[in-house]
């Protein structure tokens, strides 16, 4: 099958320094990849040079186009959808407002967010500064969605967050991908990655190491190559 979002030795950096040496990825529709190595390893790095927000080299491509050539904007138009680390919600936007100015058509709506997560429903009249921690990331993914994305990517989706909350972010990345979205997803906690991912791509110094199956990770590798 022909990847969806195809990535070979990729380098990039930031000015003059070199952060990434040969990253090498694949996700296919409506896979789930789990990003995964220790902090610094550049795996943020990666999703930045993917979404075009650093300049980079190597092969980069989307559904068959080259993105080393597109803006960020051209390149989130093809149908890459961004859950940024830190979660940048609009603070001074109502919940709706932040809907609203990520939406493109297709068949995430207001309407299909709120059956997701209920409690944006709930919370739609609020300015996003006033929502808790958990709340933000919920809206942060939401507002993703609405861009009709065909590959979901999420930077430490669940990082910081309460336990409780964890689990309902959890519910509803396994719920996207029961629906078919394509995922690349960044997160420590590799009990939830194991359950929900297809397949891993573990980074070591800016280099892919490892790729495969996620069950086939082993202890001795997770030691090696994640620190847990």
């Amino acid at each position: 099958m022909t990847p969806l979002l195809e990535v070979a030795g990729l380098t990039a950096g930031y000015g003059p320094v070199q952060a990434l040496f040969g990253v090498d990825l694949t996700v296919t529709e409506g896979e789930v990849v789990a990003l995964m190595g220790r902090n610094g390893m550049g795996k943020t790095t990666t999703i930045g040079a993917v979404m075009r927000l650093l300049p980079a080299a190597g092969t980069l491509r989307f559904d068959g186009r080259d993105l080393l050539s597109l803006p960020p904007h051209r390149a989130a138009r093809l149908g890459l959808g961004l859950v940024p680390e830190g979660r940048r919600c609009f603070a001074p936007l109502t919940v709706a407002e932040n809907l609203t100015v990520a939406a493109r058509p297709g068949p995430w709506d207001a309407a299909r967010i709120g059956r997701l997560f209920p409690r944006l429903t709930e919370r739609r009249r609020q300015p996003a500064r006033t929502l808790s921690g958990g709340e933000q990331q919920m809206l942060a993914i939401a507002r993703a969605l609405m861009t009709n994305p065909r590959l979901l990517i999420l930077d430490e989706a669940t990082e910081g967050l309460a336990p409780v909350v964890r689990q309902e972010i959890w519910s509803a990345i396994r719920e996207l991908k029961t629906e078919g979205l394509a995922i690349l997803l960044v997160d420590k906690s590799l009990r939830e990655l194991k359950a929900l991912a297809d397949r891993a791509v573990v980074l070591e110094r800016g280099e892919t190491v490892w790729a495969g199956p996620v069950q086939d990770l082993t202890d001795e590798m997770t030691d090696r190559w994640l620190g847990v």
